[in-house]
């Protein structure tokens, strides 16, 4: 080759500039590079040497480099032809609305349509000036250099093109429905907003013919290319070949339409990011490639002392010299078959951008030269053929060689032989017509593997506005067209006419692109392309003819003019001078090496023909698994926290144990161990045999409890049924009159040992055994289970309660023909004792059973029949007061003399008192019969008649009169029948009065009764009854206002608008602020979203997500205020209290906390939606989307759907999220929380893991900037705070004055009172034991009073916790540690019952332990009382609710307190006892009138021995609140306090709602639960 001289390099420098401008210069800084370039150039003095390189350069470089990216090419104008320029309009934009939106049908012709009836045409025409096909991929490589518009515009828009129906190729099922997407390519933002404005496209490359296709358009991308060694470009293996792709470099790569191939292998790192498109383009990078590192080497060896940078540049220097020369003066004459005019120097006020008309007609008038295949030949001219899939061809197939990996398979030179057989073979003829390869099987865009060059060309010139073909050809001064005939001879007749039938045969409407195509002399596509790189040249101040520049001096200029691409060629491939024409772009006759034939379709391979790409194949059930998990994870949560909560109650269980010995010492000795059978349904259970002396048989358990005894005295004879296979080891002891025993042995023997006990103890007790065998299975299915026994006795029960109530036969099931045997069997059945007792709800040994048993079994043979229970029954049931007497009389006449003794009355009194636990002492019995004898006159006799004790009941005949006895099982059916026979048991009226049941005898019912009960409850025995009770009974019947049903719902909302004001305020005001933080997101990103466009990717997805995230973000950072306990507990004393619930902060906690899990779950959903969607988007959408995350790099292969999830941070956390959401929401619940509070108390502080996660999801910004913040540092900065405070307080140690163990597992604590510390009576406190863990915080209320000096609590032992605080406190554990244990206080904090004495009339019940905060209020109310203090509150009615008296006995001396200290009757304490049976039962009628009895004589309660008036049974609050509405009617609103189970809670809501929808006295409810 002509290479000139390395040394000539350094010749004659026209400008020299510091070096530190030349290190700026190539370094990105455009704003302040051309300042100092300029001031260098008026500060250097002539003949400065200047050099600028890497690290220490030498003097050997006095010329200005060029930079990579094109900046400052212009010192003027910057940034022309800069990468990211804005394309030069010649024309004005051609849009739609003028602005940006492209011409689409039917504007302008289907493109598809039009494509076929431009470009379709016979092939294998040669060129008309015999230009090689090296010329056309040699003008591909040209358009890398300068050209870079094929990247995807953001946020991406769509041209697609609509396929005809029945198009051979991609719809050859004439579906109608095969749409080719096609992609608008990027714009500046800045245009495109207005018509003054338009869309104006940019250049991703620099458009300079700066070889940036060799080097790159960027410093970065350069260096990235580089080996830094020698100053040659990094090559592969031989170093022939550039270095495969390792991603540093944003290579593009497309997937291989014929094989499906994608990702970096096969792809080499190149200038231009589409070097790879194809081999034949492939071939022309390498050749540049190798040329630089050709020169490299060749000035190394010249000038060993130069640095790899030196070489460098003077390498890439000449090569773009080179480039430059043969683009202008060889390549472009050829092409276009034109003179280039002479060079007349630099013009700098020539704008040399690249114009969008130039960027569509150079693409489409190469693309019609393009042939259907390449040849390969030999330096010797041999012509290579190339395998396919069916056989071999003579060339390399076009349409099967796109973004092929092959070339990297093959020795380098494969290369060689592409490039000398493209300059052996002629191109296609200049024309129209385009090969099928490029119109039917051109590389498909997105998930379609093929596309229409044609079509897509058509679409991108619309997509860039591009003006009329007329238009451009006045431009260019040529004569427009004004018919169709004008086009030329050459055209067929058919094409034009279907040309101008497309276009409406409307000239003026014919687009630029098909007008230039259809020309026969391509004259407008030839002065567009010479006019583009006319002023490239020109406006180039870096090119190679400017001497102004200082890169060459005119010789050099000269000498590069005389480089060919002949010489490139022959300098990087093995071929010699003479193996190759002179001029390689055109070949001539007596060229060396005539291709073989000119190539058509026919002579090549088939292209591989349209797939569809499924970027969702394979992912359905992986994704289906992932949110079928997602779902399952609260159910998961919930089998975790049953596991925990098992062993939870398993632990407290064993805390529960007695510590003493194992029982089974005392049953091992004689018993016999076995499993019983309960049947298929129930688990086994071990149990020990006793076998006793008096011929019972006794099943105990394993702690020695009697499980159940079997009496054989009645049985002549016992039948036991063996087992005869499965081991036998099941044994069935039959019992005629209860269910039967079956015993499963662990081994045979075991079982012939028990049966030989059992026949000897039979023996001595003179009994019969009757043995039998027969199939284990059999032996089960013959057996009387314990449930088939129920079933029995329910029948016999059902029919009982119907003969005695005289119901229906339907109800109790009838007898007749068609009934089972078994059924009418269960009539013929007996009851035991202990089926007696458990009927009547009693133990099997109590006085009462034992009485009413033995008076009922007539006959005496330890059981009870039918008829005998039907005696009785209707004796109870329907007998006069007398005979209930009479019977009760009988029952306790023990030794039948007609007399009942002291003593038998005493034993009387003493089995109905079993009942309640037998809760009065012996002496009080005797007491209350010595009352009950003096209050009838009898307290001079020792023994009574029936007629003395008939007169001793002469003041309750009512009561007996309803009485009947309470049976266990009763079938539901029955109860209204039993209800409207019976009722509640009032006091007699006070003198001077008139009772309703005088006034109407038909009072006796259950409603009228249930109203008099609670008029009862404001009684106080022994007391003067004020005003209003005297006339309580009368005032409270009154006519209800007759109302449509209309007007009571009517009614109803208006009272419960007016009850609950402030939370539906505040409710709705919380709601509108969360439903307009979901809305104006969502408004934002369906109708104002960001530039990346990913509404109209995910609309119903992304609104979903935004909208619920900004919601999650409001309400989990407010949802912190609602637990600022000392916050509140503060603002609940100012005047917000007034327009705020603050007692409903628990209540509203729950409720932000569960409008948070559904949007969370609705984020989810949202998110779940857009995975999908991203999943099946290609990446030149997401790289729009996430610009942060993904490049676009053509492979169009989107991330899974596993990536999203579990590879992103926000998929992480946000699985994370869901996980910790779902263990505090379920650990949260009801009975959960109850189960395990620790479980609930250590998942909850989760909360702070929850925020961290949410922090960390939310600002990854994946989507949008992180907003958290904006809702969440204010609540935050307040909890802290409160939170701080509550620490501040709670790591002072409180030591412990008084541990007290009570009755019912109460735990009495008195400890000391902090400094400073102010409380009220009914707030409470936090408290952790220091002996228990310091984490640990339990809430209970304070029992001690304000005035008082110490704090104290009574805690009752329910849980792991308490139960272990309360062993911490035996006097033995406290003896070990010889100290009291100490206590961590936080609090206190406030509640709704702090304010009962805001209201006039206060109603106080407590059940259970819940009567602490009560405790505390009474006691308050005692002191005020004592010291005079003016209180607003002028009555309160306090309601104790206990299962026994017994159970809180500390409470009754702070009730004795008030009474004693209560003048005024402030106070009004009614104790209902619950274990009793129902009111109406016989048992519970004679404990009242003992009651009554007593209180009457000592005006005291027999139960308590206070004045209050003890009841039985649970307190009917509907008709007690209806009767406060008459005792108070000037008051308008009642404060109603409660605290105890959910149930009572629930039942006391139930009453006040129900009686705030009347237009009456409104009732305030305030509970707390435990």
């Amino acid at each position: 080759m002509r290479l000139r001289s390395p040394t000539q390099c350094c010749c004659h420098r026209e400008l020299q500039l510091p070096a530190a401008v030349i290190t700026n210069a190539i370094d990105i800084n455009p704003g302040e590079a051309d300042l100092e370039i300029q001031q260098a150039r008026r500060r250097s003095p002539p003949g400065a040497r200047t050099f600028g390189h890497r690290g220490g350069a030498q003097q050997s470089r006095g010329w200005e480099v060029q930079r990579y990216d094109g900046w400052y090419n212009n010192l003027l104008h910057h940034g022309r032809a800069a990468a990211g320029a804005r394309l030069l309009r010649l024309l004005p934009a051609n849009y739609a609305d003028g602005v940006y939106q492209a011409l689409q049908e039917p504007w302008v012709p289907n493109a598809r349509q039009l494509s076929q009836a431009v470009a379709q045409g016979p092939s294998g025409l040669p060129s008309r000036r015999n230009t090689t096909v090296l010329a056309v991929f040699f003008g591909f490589h040209v358009m890398l250099d300068i050209l870079g518009t094929e990247n995807a515009g953001c946020p991406a828009e769509f041209l697609n093109i609509h396929i005809p129906a029945g198009d051979p190729v991609f719809d050859p099922a004439g579906t109608g429905d095969v749409v080719l997407p096609f992609q608008r390519v990027s714009w500046a933002p800045e245009t495109g907003q207005s018509p003054n404005s338009p869309r104006q496209q940019t250049n991703e490359v620099t458009g300079w013919l700066d070889g940036s296709s060799i080097y790159g358009p960027s410093h970065s991308w350069s260096d990235a290319l580089r080996s830094f060694s020698g100053g040659q470009l990094a090559s592969g293996p031989g170093g022939r070949l550039p270095r495969e792709t390792d991603g540093k470099i944003p290579m593009w790569k497309a997937l291989d339409p014929s094989t499906g191939q994608g990702g970096p292998q096969g792809i080499y790192d190149l200038g231009s990011a589409w070097g790879n498109e194809s081999p034949f383009l492939q071939a022309q990078s390498i050749a540049w490639f190798r040329y630089h590192n050709h020169l490299a080497q060749a000035l190394a060896q010249a000038h060993p002392s130069w640095s790899d940078e030196d070489l460098f540049q003077h390498a890439r220097k000449q090569v773009i010299a080179t480039f430059q020369n043969i683009v202008l003066y060889e390549w472009l004459p050829t092409l276009l078959g034109t003179h280039v005019p002479d060079y007349r120097g630099y013009q700098q006020h020539l704008d040399p951008s690249l114009s969008p008309e130039f960027v569509v007609a150079a693409g489409q008038f190469l693309a019609t030269m393009m042939p259907p295949g390449v040849y390969k030949r030999t330096p010797e001219c041999q012509f290579q053929r190339v395998p396919g899939p069916s056989g071999s061809f003579p060339a390399m197939r076009l349409c099967n060689s796109y973004w092929s990996r092959k070339l990297h398979q093959a020795d380098e030179t494969v290369v060689d032989n592409l490039l000398l057989g493209m300059s052996s073979q002629i191109a296609e003829r200049e024309d129209n017509v385009v090969v099928e390869d490029l119109q039917d099987y051109w590389y498909g865009p997105l998930k379609y593997s093929r596309t229409d060059l044609v079509a897509s060309r058509l679409q991108r010139a619309r997509d860039m506005g591009l003006p009329t073909y007329n238009r451009a050809r006045q431009h260019f001064g040529l004569r427009p067209l004004h018919s169709w005939q004008d086009l030329g001879p050459h055209l067929e007749q058919q094409v034009l006419e279907e040309v101008a039938a497309l276009y409406a045969n409307n000239t003026a409407g014919l687009e630029l692109l098909p007008g230039g195509m259809l020309e026969a002399d391509s004259s407008l596509f030839s002065a567009i392309i010479l006019d583009q790189f006319v002023r490239l040249r020109d406006g180039d101040r870096f090119w190679f003819e400017n001497t102004n520049n200082g890169l060459f001096t005119e010789q050099e200029a000269r000498q590069i003019r005389n480089t060919t691409f002949h010489d490139v060629l022959v300098a990087v491939t093995h071929a010699e001078d003479t193996d190759l024409q002179a001029h390689v772009f055109s070949w001539s006759q007596g060229d060396p090496c005539p291709q073989p034939q000119q190539l058509t379709a026919q002579h090549l391979a088939s292209c591989t023909p349209l797939t569809v790409l499924d970027y969702f194949a394979g992912s359905g059930a992986g994704f289906g698994l992932i949110i079928v998990l997602l779902c399952c994870l609260p159910l998961v949560t919930l089998l975790v926290a049953w596991v925990v909560a098992a062993l939870r109650r398993r632990d407290f269980k064993r805390l529960q144990k007695p510590r003493s010995s194992s029982v089974h010492g005392e049953v091992t000795s004689e018993a016999m161990p076995a499993m019983e059978w309960h049947g298929h349904k129930a688990d086994r259970a071990l149990v020990y045999i006793q076998l006793h002396a008096d011929k019972v048989l006794r099943v105990l358990d394993g702690r020695g409890s009697v499980l159940r005894s079997i009496s054989l005295r009645a049985q002549p004879r016992v039948e036991v049924i063996l087992s005869s296979n499965k081991g036998n080891k099941a044994l069935l002891l039959k019992s005629p009159k209860e269910f039967d025993l079956v015993l499963l042995f662990s081994e045979e023997a075991e079982r012939s040992i028990f049966l030989g006990k059992l026949q000897g103890f039979l023996k001595e007790s003179s009994l019969e055994l009757q043995l039998s065998e027969m199939k284990e299975q059999s032996l089960l299915r013959q057996a009387v289970t314990r449930e088939q026994r129920k079933q029995i006795l329910e029948t016999f029960f059902r029919h009982l309660f119907a003969q005695v109530l005289e119901i229906n036969r339907s109800d109790a099931g009838e007898l007749n023909l068609e009934s089972s045997q078994a059924a009418k069997g269960s009539l013929m059945c007996e009851l035991s004792r202990a089926e007696f007792a458990e009927a009547l709800g009693l133990k099997a040994h109590s006085t009462f059973v034992d009485s009413m048993f033995s008076l009922a079994d007539k006959d005496g043979n330890g059981y009870i029949s039918f008829r005998e229970f039907l005696d009785i029954l209707v004796i109870f049931m329907k007998g006069s007061p007398e005979e209930k007497s009479k019977v009760m009389f009988r029952m306790y006449d023990i030794d039948g003399n007609g007399f009942l003794s002291k003593e038998e009355f005493l034993r009387m009194l003493r089995s109905f008192i079993e009942i309640s636990n037998n809760c009065l002492s012996r002496d009080q019995a005797e007491q209350v019969t010595d009352c009950m004898f003096q209050a009838s006159g009898f307290q001079d006799r020792d023994e009574l008649t029936w007629e003395d004790f008939h007169y001793m009941l002469r003041d309750h005949d009512s009561e007996l009169r309803l009485t009947q006895l309470c049976v266990r099982g009763v079938p539901e059916v029955f109860k209204q029948n039993l209800c409207s026979r019976v009722s509640f048991i009032a006091r007699k009226e006070p003198r001077g009065t008139i009772s309703e049941e005088e006034q109407n005898p038909g009072l006796g019912t259950m409603g009228n009764c249930v109203e008099r009960e609670g008029q009862e409850l404001r009684k106080r025995a022994g007391r003067r009854l004020n005003q209003h009770q005297l006339h309580l009974y009368t005032e409270a019947r009154r006519r209800k206002l007759e109302r449509s049903r209309a007007q009571q719902k009517l009614q109803e909302l208006k009272r419960f608008v007016e009850n609950y004001r402030r939370h539906i305020v505040c409710a709705g005001l919380f709601c509108a602020v969360t439903a307009g933080v979901f809305l104006e997101r969502a408004y934002y990103y369906a109708f104002m979203s960001p530039s990346t466009g990913i509404s109209q990717t995910t609309l119903v997805g992304i609104i979903l997500s935004r909208g619920s995230a900004a919601c999650i973000s409001f309400l989990y950072s407010y949802i912190l205020l609602t637990m600022c306990r000392n916050l509140l507990t503060v603002l609940r004393e100012t005047f917000l209290n007034r327009y705020i619930p603050f007692d409903a902060a628990v209540d509203f906690h729950r409720w932000v906390a569960m409008a948070a899990l559904i949007f969370s779950v609705l984020h989810t959903a949202g998110h779940v939606v857009n995975v999908y969607i991203f999943s099946v988007t290609p990446l030149s959408v997401l790289s729009c989307l996430f610009s942060s995350i993904f490049t676009n790099d053509g492979s169009q292969l989107p991330q899974k759907y596993y990536w999203w999830f579990f590879q992103t941070v926000p998929g992480m956390t946000g699985v994370l999220l869901l996980v910790v959401l779902a263990v505090m929401y379920v650990f949260a619940t009801h009975h959960f929380r109850r189960v395990s509070f620790q479980g609930f108390w250590v998942t909850h502080h989760l909360y702070v893991l929850l925020y961290v996660l949410v922090i960390i999801h939310g600002s990854y910004a994946l989507i949008q900037q992180p907003r958290f913040h904006l809702y969440f540092i204010v609540p935050a900065l307040i909890y802290s705070a409160d939170k701080l405070l509550s620490l501040s307080r709670k790591k002072v140690e409180i030591s412990v004055l008084k541990a007290e163990l009570l009755p019912s597992g109460v735990t009495h604590l008195r400890f000391q009172r902090p400094q400073d510390f102010e409380y009220k009576s009914g707030q409470w406190v936090r408290v952790a034991c220091t002996a228990l863990g310091t984490t640990e915080y339990h809430p209970f209320t304070l029992t001690s009073a304000p005035h008082e000096d110490t704090l104290s609590l009574h805690i009752r032992a329910v849980g792991p916790w308490t139960t272990r605080l309360r062993e911490l406190c035996a006097p033995e554990s406290l003896a070990l540690m010889g100290m009291l244990p100490k206590l961590y206080l936080d609090g206190p904090f406030g509640e709704g019952h702090q304010e009962w004495h805001k209201f006039e009339v206060s109603v106080l019940v407590g059940g259970g332990i819940g009567v602490t905060p009560f405790a505390s209020i009474l006691k308050d109310l005692a002191f005020k009382s004592s010291i005079g203090c003016k209180l607003l509150c002028k009555k309160i009615y306090f309601i104790w609710v206990t299962r026994t008296q017994r159970q809180f006995e500390w409470l009754a001396d702070i009730i004795r307190e008030v009474e004693e200290t209560d003048r005024e009757e402030l106070v009004s304490v009614h104790i209902y006892i619950t274990q009793l049976p129902e009111k109406f039962d016989l048992r519970t009628t004679m404990l009242y009138i003992c009651e009554r009895h007593f209180q009457k004589v000592l005006n005291r309660s027999l139960f308590t021995g206070l004045h209050s008036i003890t009841h039985f049974g649970r307190p009917p609050f509907v008709p007690f609140f209806s009767s406060l509405q008459d005792i108070h009617p000037e008051v308008q609103k009642v404060g109603v306090f409660s605290c105890g189970p959910p149930g009572m809670t629930k039942s006391v809501e139930q009453a006040c709602r129900q009686l705030n929808k009347k237009d009456q006295t409104y009732f305030a409810h305030h509970y707390e639960n435990f």
